[in-house]
């Protein structure tokens, strides 16, 4: 049931934090060792902030090892619009600002990008995303803060 109920989200956070391709394998491991340590859970706690720790753990093991920077792997969207696009103009421009803007998020510092994607991707609230990253709020709050000003002034009204 846990599985199922939070599959969707533990692999978009893998691929967010920079698991690419290995995110299924991320997921997987952080699901095995979440049920290995489910004893330790405290009860009272939200399961979610602690399997997307779990899960944002396993994701900087798996880039350390690998050697190499993370990359961040950003999908605006999981699936594309069936339908036909009523405007093709606003849709290529649309398409082109949201591009823009991901590949700003791309060239954070990695803590920064971090903190952005936690709390605007993810949707995870300031305590969450705490959590997750196992910062504290204070770090959140001003990474988040340092990461939006970054992208304002990189992007600089080229998205309004």
């Amino acid at each position: 049931m846990l599985v199922a109920r939070y599959s969707a989200v533990a692999h978009r956070t893998a691929a967010l934090l920079g698991a690419g391709q290995d995110a299924e394998d991320v997921v997987q491991e952080a699901f095995v060792k979440a049920f290995r340590h489910l004893a330790t859970f405290r009860r009272e706690a939200a399961f979610r902030p602690w399997l997307l720790r779990i899960v944002a753990n396993e994701t900087h093991t798996m880039t350390r090892s690998r050697g190499r920077r993370a990359e961040l792997l950003l999908r605006a969207g999981a699936e594309p619009d069936p339908r036909v696009p009523d405007d093709p103009e606003g849709e290529a421009i649309a398409t082109d600002r949201r591009a823009r803007l991901l590949a700003a998020v791309r060239e954070l510092p990695e803590t920064e990008r971090q903190a952005v994607v936690c709390r605007y991707f993810l949707q995870l609230s300031e305590a969450e995303t705490a959590e997750v990253l196992g910062w504290p709020l204070g770090s959140v709050k001003s990474r988040t803060f340092r990461g939006l000003a970054r992208l304002r002034k990189e992007v600089d009204g080229d998205l309004s």
